[in-house]
């Protein structure tokens, strides 16, 4: 609807106009050129404007008369929200229910109710009936962050990449964890996985966010902020003593608020708009009739290729490319260009970052240290037997450990797993394990089948009517399968006798004598009472 607005400016009340002009009836001022200009001003005819006056003059009303019209009640959007925000589906249950009460009253008519849904809704509410809440959501009006300084505040989130890498001859979607500048939009760390992140891929992107060398210097440093969603990764205990111990607070925001970190939201889809649908095997492509896609064969790449050109689109995003909001700046030039002192740390003090201690005393013996009942050895901890040690480790990275003084907290060395497995062990224990996944899984499909039971499709309200009919001698045949496979069936307890008893057993004593076959099936008889 385009509501056409006067170019002089706002349209003054009515209720005032009138009062106006009746001041001037009043004192018998009231002309028709005061009737002409007020006409002229408001856009109305005269006529109108007259009308306006009789009325005041005989009913002594200033404002128009009030209509009664039809309101949307608690009951009638409780039926929007019902029938998915369809109106005529609502005037239809109304039209039902005025069958079933007469006294309900008349119904008022399609169109009108289409005026009222159009009228006390808001575009918002009424998405919000048809689609949900991320539908509501798409029409309200969100606040921009006013401009920061870079290492004010960082964001930080997990991107799942649509696009289906070669890692060990299977296709995998990798996902990216990633930390970004709010102010400069510079891309300061990540790390890829080919499974699900966790905390280690947190660390490892913190670790190269703060550090200013490598792939992605000289930005770096510590943040004053570090802001995150409600991910069980971001916010376990590891990462928030990491940053802790820096002085870094992480603000965790509410669930499913990706305006509340905007930047790096924008980052994930720019990713994707920008490079991931140009790679192969990118699984939002345009699909052909029935979903399937244009080159379903195009070999994948591998993983280590796709981090390759994954750290090449940073680069290039980071030193050529000029997002919005920068004044034509890419990101490495905003971020040189801003005189905000950093806050390096030494690399002494990073080398252990992020490093989880389990809280235990252990002592070195001849065997190395014991974790996880498996031993632990270096060359140098020759001589050291007795020393009690406490172990840091970088979570899910087993191989190797990082061991301390448990009295001085100096840090002794670093101890390697033993005996090791080979990696051919390795692979040959993955497709072993994955061949015995893949005969359970045909195993519970094929008893799936069995459940499963099919009914006929009816056109009318009546019972449904199974499907397959067996006969009697396949139900007969599968039941007598089904018993043969009972071993509690098959037992026999009562084939093999029992062995005579050796003469050397003591028997039990009982309150009178009593006879009891002998070794060799005779009778003995035991005299001795019981105690």
């Amino acid at each position: 609807m385009v509501i056409a607005l006067d170019p002089l400016g706002p349209v003054p009340d009515r209720e005032a106009v009138v009062a106006r002009l009746m001041d001037l009836d009043s004192q018998g001022a009231l002309t028709t050129s005061h009737v002409r200009l007020v006409a002229s001003s408001l856009g109305v005819t005269v006529r109108a404007v007259w009308y306006w006056v009789a009325a005041a003059r005989r009913e002594g009303r200033l404002t128009p008369r009030s209509r009664t019209r039809l309101t949307i009640t608690p009951e009638i959007r409780r039926l929007l929200a019902f029938w998915g925000g369809n109106v005529s589906a609502v005037h239809r249950e109304l039209l039902a229910r005025a069958a079933d009460d007469p006294e309900a009253g008349p119904v008022l008519s399609l169109s009108a109710l289409h005026r009222a849904v159009v009228r006390d809704l808001s575009v918002g509410e009424r998405a919000g009936l048809r689609g949900g809440e991320a539908a509501r959501r798409a029409h309200d009006v969100f606040g921009k962050r006013p401009a920061l300084w870079r290492n004010a505040c960082w964001e930080g989130d997990h991107k799942h990449v649509p696009v289906q890498v070669d890692i060990e001859g299977e296709p995998v979607c990798p996902w990216i964890t990633w930390f970004i500048d709010c102010a400069t939009k510079y891309i300061l760390g990540l790390a890829v996985t080919p499974h699900t992140p966790s905390r280690d891929a947190v660390l490892a992107a913190l670790r190269t966010s703060i550090t200013r060398t490598g792939p992605f210097g000289p930005a770096g440093g510590l943040p004053a902020l570090v802001r995150v969603d409600r991910g069980k990764e971001f916010l376990c205990a590891t990462v928030t003593s990491a940053l802790g111990a820096f002085a870094v607070p992480v603000h965790d925001l509410p669930a499913y608020s990706p305006h509340l970190k905007g930047t790096v939201e924008a980052l994930n889809d720019a990713v994707e708009e920008m490079f991931l649908l140009s790679l192969p095997r990118y699984t939002h492509r345009q699909k052909l009739t029935g979903g399937r896609t244009c080159d379903p064969d195009a070999p994948p790449l591998t993983f280590p290729a796709f981090v390759a050109l994954l750290l090449d689109w940073v680069h290039w995003w980071n030193t050529e490319h000029h997002p919005a909001g920068l004044d034509g700046l890419t990101p490495s030039e905003a971020w040189n260009g801003d005189p905000t002192p950093l806050r390096d740390v030494p690399a002494g003090h990073l080398a252990f970052f992020a490093l989880e201690d389990d809280g235990r005393t252990r002592t070195i013996t001849t065997n190395g240290i014991s974790w996880h009942r498996r031993p632990y050895i270096a060359p140098w901890m020759v001589g050291h037997t007795g020393t009690k040690v406490r172990l840091r480790h970088l979570p899910h990275h087993d191989g190797e450990i990082e061991v301390f003084d448990a009295s001085t907290g100096g840090h002794l060395g670093t101890a390697h797993l033993a005996d090791q497995a080979s990696p051919e062990q390795v692979r040959a224990l993955k497709a072993a394990r994955t061949a015995a996944a893949r005969r359970l899984r045909a195993d519970l499909k094929a008893a799936e089948k069995l459940r499963r039971q099919r009914f006929a499709a009816v056109t009318a309200p009546a019972p449904p009517e199974p499907l397959g009919t067996l006969t009697a001698a396949e139900a007969a045949a599968e039941l007598e399968a089904a018993d043969g496979r009972d071993l509690r069936g098959l037992a026999l307890p009562g084939l093999i006798p029992h062995a005579p008893l050796p003469d050397d057993w003591v028997l039990p004593r009982t309150a009178a004598p009593t006879t009891s076959p002998g070794p060799t099936g005779t009778d003995r008889t035991d005299p001795t009472p019981t105690a």
